[in-house]
């Protein structure tokens, strides 16, 4: 029998519609993919010369539980470097990508009951890490013409001596939108014991730059890797920060659940943060160009966008003109316009009647893609 908490996971829905697509691919279809939040670049030269020199070395091993020191402390200065932060090696893990880390950070949080606040919309895994954790959602319904921000007053509503973390994430999936100082400020105000700052997509901003929430407060656990900004989605390598009396247990938990990540992979992570800032400065260039070519023709198509996105790689655009339901849409576009795109509900209900186009494609995919998305809303009128 499959447990009542394993029933409670909600599906992932862009993967469902990749899924579609890959279907119609075999099938012969061309199809456009704008669902999949995945770097279309490939990984740099750097980092894969220095995974080749690791495996002729034989550095091929376990690590210790936590990573190599070489690359926590390499983490540790780039966050000095680019936050003015001071952490040490023993408050960061290395993992086999983001998921990994986020689901330790709620195990070594959460007592059954306990309570983190999350935003509507937001990613759409976060609430079954906290599920799988034995925790519950307090979620926050947010507002497109806010930029889906949260509200200082609706978290002071949903705090309770349950709380135990609010979650944030800048750069945002879904929106691109980027917290300011701020905002930040406001939230590590909060008398609540933790702040969850999902940190993936920090580089891949396109307008002044993104701050992390330890330049704001020690009481934080933040996730990050090397999958978006270094195009390493398939090398699986994430890290978490936390403060310091959670080392040994993370170190515990790890040790239990994944040993370690690949030395050899985490070799190469070190090449990415040391060796990759051309590269880096191309793609975030390429992006940007991206961004607002994709911007202006679905502005002139009709969708609204309520804030501009300034981060990640993705438009979260209002589409309510044209339907009411982004799932049925969603698969509507992809197998009649092919070209792959992401409901707005897989967000939450916050979400709907808006579809996510990720621009981690290239320019041409995106000209060719909105072309026959154009086409397919003008056959709907």
């Amino acid at each position: 029998m499959i447990s009542k908490r394993a029933s409670g996971f909600t599906p992932f829905i862009v993967m469902d519609i990749m899924a579609k697509a890959e279907e119609m691919e075999r099938k012969g279809e061309h199809i456009i993919h704008m669902e999949v939040g995945e770097p279309d670049f490939p990984t740099p030269k750097a980092v894969i010369d220095a995974a080749v020199v690791a495996l002729k070395n034989n550095k091929t091993r376990y690590t210790h539980a936590l990573g190599l020191l070489e690359l926590r402390q390499a983490i540790c200065d780039f966050y000095l470097r680019e936050y003015g932060v001071s952490i040490s090696p023993d408050q960061v893990l290395i993992s086999t990508g983001t998921s990994p880390v986020l689901l330790f950070a709620m195990l070594a949080l959460l007592d059954h009951g306990d309570e983190v606040i999350v935003s509507n919309p937001r990613y759409p895994c976060y609430q079954n890490f906290i599920l799988a954790a034995g925790g519950r959602l307090r979620e926050i319904q947010t507002y497109p013409e806010e930029g889906f921000q949260y509200r200082h007053q609706d978290i002071a509503k949903k705090l309770s001596r349950r709380t135990k973390g609010i979650m944030i994430n800048s750069p945002c999936n879904p929106t691109g939108i980027v917290m300011s100082r701020e905002q930040l400020q406001d939230i590590a105000r909060f008398d609540a014991p933790y702040i969850i700052s999902d940190e993936i997509y920090h580089g891949l901003v396109y307008r002044d730059r993104a701050h992390s929430i330890l330049e704001f407060t020690d009481r934080a656990f933040v996730i990050n890797g090397f999958s978006k900004l270094y195009a390493m989605t398939g090398w699986r390598l994430g890290y978490l920060i936390f403060p310091k009396k959670f080392s040994a247990v993370m170190q515990r938990i790890h040790q239990n659940f994944m040993i370690s990540a690949g030395g050899f992979i985490q070799w190469a992570g070190i090449a990415a943060l040391a060796k990759t800032k051309t590269a880096v400065r191309t793609m975030i260039r390429t992006y940007d160009e991206r961004r607002r070519y994709m911007l202006a023709r679905l502005t002139d198509m009709g969708f609204v966008i309520h804030v501009e996105p300034t981060g990640a790689f993705y438009v979260f655009a209002d589409g309510r003109r044209f339907f009411t339901d982004s799932y049925q849409e969603a698969f509507r576009i992809t197998e009649k316009a092919k070209v792959g795109v992401t409901p707005g509900i897989d967000f939450g209900s916050g979400g709907e009647g808006f579809l996510r186009f990720s621009y981690a494609t290239s320019l041409e995919n995106i000209r060719k893609g909105l072309d026959r998305l154009e086409r397919f809303l003008k056959k709907k009128k």
